[in-house]
């Protein structure tokens, strides 16, 4: 399977969770940093499905398992994964997806569904080659980009199948 498909073709997704999972404690050991487990349990629920998850849910969630944890615990978790290239912020969406790239630079293009809300990273070396090239032709030096496709992924696009 393409892995520019991944995100929108079924798979085993527990599997990815997994490998998401075990990314992150081998980078934060690298790193020296302290994946503890709350920010793990963030991490995972982040992982539970290819969608952007916003904060407030991720706070939802996580007071099933801790009741009256508060929202800058949530905060200060995503910050910690963002730095440790380990999620990304969808802008236009203000919320989450887990980086399918831990510890790998990479300039991510996101395409989002619309409907269903499945977000898929991608690297396409020509776009932030371009990006970059027209940035310096305009005399911007760019420190970071981030591509955000919207639109509607083929499962989507799928006629219903009459009854």
């Amino acid at each position: 399977m393409s892995i520019a498909r991944q995100a929108f073709d079924p798979h085993d997704h527990d599997a990815c969770i997994v490998s998401a999972l075990d990314a992150a404690e081998l980078l934060c050991f690298r790193h020296g940093a302290r994946l503890t487990g709350r920010r793990r349990r963030v991490l995972e629920l982040v992982w539970r499905s290819h969608r952007a998850v916003k904060a407030y849910n991720l706070l939802e969630q996580l007071a099933l398992d801790e009741p009256g944890v508060k929202p800058p615990t949530v905060y200060r978790a995503l910050d910690f994964l963002i730095a440790q290239g380990l999620v990304h912020r969808i802008e236009s969406l203000n919320a989450f997806v887990g980086c399918t790239r831990p510890g790998q630079a990479h300039r991510e293009q996101f395409l989002i569904c619309d409907d269903c809300g499945t977000v898929h990273e991608m690297e396409v070396p020509e776009v932030g080659r371009s990006l970059t090239k027209a940035a310096s032709g305009a005399g911007f030096q760019p420190e970071h980009q981030t591509v955000e496709v919207h639109g509607h992924c083929e499962s989507c696009r799928q006629p219903a199948p009459r009854s």
